[in-house]
């Protein structure tokens, strides 16, 4: 069993967002799983690092070959955030073991990725009609406050 929620980024594309999101981890005390393949080189990537700032010693960031490594070395219920969920992420119950799993900034995840994790576990963030989507990091801010609200802010997880 895990000690604290995560974030899945699954291939993201754009190294500023993920630096925003392990900055966001840290504050939030979530692990933070990269799915390969990565939008940019390596975890050295000037723009990955100069918008985490200095916060990723604070963060227990893992990168993952595939999704199928991913399922393999976790055992947590899994959500997932796409725009074609049937229910909102405040309607959920979280807990200390969950993660939330965000595909692409320019394709969301696959059929399959969505298949194994189940129709009834993909949320959405309500927005108006039409909008194609948030970016990727507020997303994630979004959904990372309301899990760490409902297990009431605590330091440390």
């Amino acid at each position: 069993m895990n000690n604290r929620p995560a974030i899945v980024l699954f291939n993201p594309d754009i190294p500023q967002n993920t630096g925003n999101i392990i900055r966001l981890c840290a504050n939030c005390g979530f692990e933070l799983h990269l799915i390969k393949p990565l939008g940019w080189g390596n975890m050295d990537d000037k723009k990955l690092l100069r918008s985490g700032l200095d916060y990723h010693e604070f963060v227990n960031v893992k990168i993952h070959e595939s999704w199928h490594e991913f399922v393999v070395q976790n055992n947590r219920r899994l959500w997932a955030v796409e725009t074609s969920g049937t229910k909102f992420y405040t309607a959920v119950q979280y807990n200390i073991n969950d993660a939330m799993v965000f595909g692409s900034e320019t394709k969301g995840l696959p059929d399959n990725v969505l298949d194994y994790i189940g129709p009834t576990q993909v949320l959405r963030i309500p927005m108006l009609a039409n909008q194609r989507s948030l970016n990727l990091s507020n997303s994630v801010a979004l959904t990372s406050y309301e899990i760490w609200r409902q297990l009431s802010f605590v330091a440390g997880i």
